[in-house]
């Protein structure tokens, strides 16, 4: 079973530059809004897609040990927008609730289903509710009360900015919904660097990094094989 972790934070507080640190062949980005990322580095396996049966297609077939799916809070956007003026009012417009709840419910629980020693990582920005609780900015209230998307992670980072530094904080300050294992993270602020980040979750749960590329090759020597 995959790992899927969530991601949340403010535009510009640092989450898709915490990609800055993985080498160009070691994760396959997924680019929901074909931004450019906010670092002269590049990837090698990049998808461009807001579609949600190329985004999961694309989570199941890579070889590689991690998949980001940056900004993943924009499926649940673009869909709305793509989408809700031809269904004008009630039931068509609930129906149209209904199924971004649905899709994204479907997504999340699909990369579970993924190989073992892969992790997932979504990352979306934050919300604030009235009563200052801050949660992953979804459409509508579906998501947020029958769902509740951080409930399907356990681990959940938020990016900060504080005094000209970037960092992810690795524990709730009580309003908003992050959270990690016990004993991964000694600190409740660390840099915001995922590649640090993965390694610390492989570690963690002991999951090999070249394992899932290994098993991929030897697949494809099979297949060779017996042709």
């Amino acid at each position: 079973m995959a790992i899927p972790v969530l991601i949340i934070g403010k535009s510009g507080s640092g989450k898709s530059a915490s990609l800055r640190n993985f080498k160009p062949e070691e994760i396959r980005l997924i680019n929901v809004i074909h931004k450019p990322l906010p670092f002269r580095n590049h990837f090698d396996d990049v998808i461009n897609s807001d579609d949600y049966p190329t985004v999961s297609a694309a989570m199941k077939s890579t070889d590689k040990p991690v998949t980001v799916i940056d900004d993943a809070g924009y499926l649940i956007t673009d869909m709305f927008m793509n989408q809700h003026t031809k269904e004008g009012r009630g039931n068509g417009i609930f129906t149209l609730y209904n199924n971004l709840a649905d899709y994204f419910w479907r997504l999340v629980k699909y990369a579970k289903e993924c190989s073992d020693n892969r992790i997932i990582y979504f990352i979306m920005h934050e919300d604030k509710n009235d009563m200052g609780d801050i949660k992953p900015k979804t459409i509508g209230k579906l998501l947020d009360e029958k769902v509740c998307v951080e409930g399907m992670f356990t681990i959940v980072l938020r990016s900060l900015k504080q005094d000209g530094k970037y960092y992810f904080a690795t524990t709730t300050d009580g309003m908003d919904v992050t959270k990690t294992p016990m004993g991964m993270f000694s600190e409740p602020l660390i840099d915001n660097d995922l590649k640090m980040v993965d390694q610390t979750i492989r570690k963690y749960y002991g999951l090999s990094e070249k394992e899932e590329h290994q098993k991929h090759l030897e697949s494809k020597e099979d297949t060779n094989g017996k042709n």
